[in-house]
C-alpha cells in the first residue's frame, strides 16, 4: 500500500511539474526605453506577464539592431513602429504583428534651433536622427515629404533618440528628432530651441507587438498571453495610476510624474482600440509608409502587407 502511495505521489509531482513548465512559457522580448512601450514594463514588474504563464525577459535594444536579434533568436518578440516591421520583412526578416501598443499624440516630433520658422529653412541645415530603417528616420522624411522637400535637401546626422535630444540641448546640429520621454529635455530648454512639429501635426508613428512566425506557430497560447497581459496592464494603469508610473518611470530613470508628463503626448491601445485600427486604418497607413520607405530607398521592394500581420491573438 505504502508503495502504491509513494508512485502514486512521483506520478502527481510529475504530472503537476510536467503542467508548469508546460504554462510558464519564456519569452525574450527586444525593445526601447519609449514612453509608449511602458505598458510591457509594466506587465513584467507588475506580474502580470508571470499570472497568465509567460516568463518574459526584455531586452533594451535600439531599433536600428532589433531585428537582427529577432533574425538571431536573441529575442523572440519585439516593439516597434508600424513601417519598421515592412522594412524587417522587405529586409529578409520575417516578423508579425499580433497587437497595436500604442498611437503618437505629440511624443514624438523634431527639435530645431529658434531661428527655422518653417521647414524650408530646414535646407541644407544638419538633422540628428537615428539610422535608415528607424521610426525616426522615417518621420524626418515623412515630414519632409509633406512639405515639399526630400531626405537629400537636409544633412543627416545618425543619433539614436536619447543622444540626439542631448546633442540638440548641448548645441550641437540645427535640429533633431526624437521622443519621449528625450523629447521633454527639449521642451525644459527653450534657450537652444523649440519644436517645430510632432505626430500631432504629422500622424505618422505608431507602434505595434510582433513576433518571429516560428515564435506564433509553436506558442499560440502565449502570443495570446502576451495581447492578454498588455491589455491588462492598460486596466492597471486606469485602476492605479500612480503605483504604475511609477512602476514605469523607474525604468526609465523618471519619477512617476515625470513619466506621466511624458505620457500626456500619446495614447495606448487597449482591445477595443485594436479592434478599430486593424480594421481600417492599420492598412491605409501601411501602404502609405510602405510606397515612401521605396522613394527613399529604405526598401527595395514591398512585402506582401496581408502576411505580415494576424490579429488572431487579440482576444
Amino acid at each position: 500500500m505504502m508503495k502504491n502511495c509513494w508512485v502514486i505521489a512521483a506520478s502527481l509531482a510529475a504530472l503537476l511539474g510536467s503542467t508548469a513548465a508546460k504554462a510558464e512559457t519564456s519569452v525574450t522580448i527586444g525593445m526601447s526605453g519609449w514612453t509608449g512601450f511602458a505598458p510591457l514594463t509594466l506587465a513584467k514588474g507588475a506580474g502580470i506577464f508571470e499570472k497568465n504563464g509567460l516568463d518574459v525577459e526584455i531586452k533594451k535594444i535600439p531599433q536600428a539592431s532589433r531585428h537582427l536579434a529577432l533574425a538571431s533568436g536573441d529575442i523572440q518578440c519585439a516593439a516597434t513602429t508600424v513601417e519598421t516591421w515592412i522594412v524587417w520583412n522587405a529586409n529578409g526578416v520575417p516578423a508579425t504583428q499580433i497587437f497595436q501598443l500604442d498611437k503618437s499624440h505629440g511624443a514624438d516630433g523634431m527639435a530645431v534651433r529658434n531661428d527655422v520658422e518653417s521647414f524650408a529653412d530646414l535646407k541644407g541645415k544638419t538633422v540628428a536622427a537615428s539610422a535608415p530603417g528607424t521610426s525616426p528616420y522615417f518621420l524626418l522624411a515623412y515630414m519632409l515629404k509633406e512639405n515639399g522637400l526630400t531626405m537629400k535637401d537636409v544633412k543627416v546626422v545618425n543619433l539614436e533618440p536619447g543622444p540626439a535630444a542631448q546633442a540638440f540641448v548641448a548645441g550641437q546640429n540645427d535640429a533633431a528628432m526624437t521622443y519621449e520621454p528625450y523629447l521633454s529635455t527639449v521642451r525644459a530648454a527653450p534657450d537652444q530651441g523649440k519644436i517645430l512639429a510632432t505626430t500631432l501635426d504629422y500622424p505618422a508613428v505608431m507602434d505595434t507587438f510582433g513576433c518571429t512566425p516560428e515564435f506564433l506557430k509553436d506558442n499560440p497560447e502565449a502570443a495570446k498571453a502576451l495581447a492578454k497581459s498588455y491589455f491588462e496592464a492598460l486596466e492597471m494603469i486606469k485602476a492605479d495610476e500612480e503605483k504604475s508610473y511609477g512602476i514605469m518611470g523607474a525604468d526609465v530613470n523618471q519619477s512617476a510624474e515625470a513619466f506621466g508628463q511624458s505620457a500626456q503626448y500619446l495614447e495606448w491601445q487597449d482591445q477595443a482600440a485594436n479592434k478599430i485600427f486593424f480594421d481600417g486604418e492599420f492598412m491605409t497607413f501601411s501602404q502609405k509608409a510602405a510606397d515612401l520607405l521605396l522613394e527613399i530607398g529604405v526598401i527595395k521592394s514591398k512585402p506582401d502587407l496581408s502576411t505580415i500581420v494576424d490579429t488572431s491573438f487579440i482576444q
